[in-house]
């Protein structure tokens, strides 16, 4: 009885931890959600209020897609056009992590 207590309790452990780290929040969606998604919206399409208000290009705007991965990353830490400069807020890899989420719209 008290073994089957234990198993059951452990199978409960386990499958609690196992559904808690299915719905965590990537690291570089949580970074683009916090200070990005404004601007650039949900699914990178400039679709919010913000995005129409400073004529933010989409992702799938050719002048966007055919910027490379350091050119971006580049905008993000300086700014570019009427877009804030992050080098003084985030971090190089919180940085490089929120453009490699952008990305992934891309495709």
């Amino acid at each position: 009885m008290f073994i089957k207590a234990l198993t059951r309790i452990a199978l409960v452990a386990i499958l609690l931890l196992a559904t808690s780290s299915c719905f965590a929040q990537n690291p570089r969606e949580a970074i683009y959600k916090s200070k990005c998604q404004n601007c650039h919206g949900a699914a990178g399409l400039a679709d919010s209020n913000m995005a129409k208000a400073l004529k933010v290009k989409p992702i799938t705007d050719p002048s966007v897609t055919k910027l490379s991965l350091t050119e971006m990353i580049d905008a993000t830490k300086n700014g570019s056009g009427k877009m804030q400069a992050f080098k003084n807020s985030l971090s190089e890899t919180e940085i490089k992590d929120s453009v490699t989420f952008f990305r992934t719209f891309m495709k």
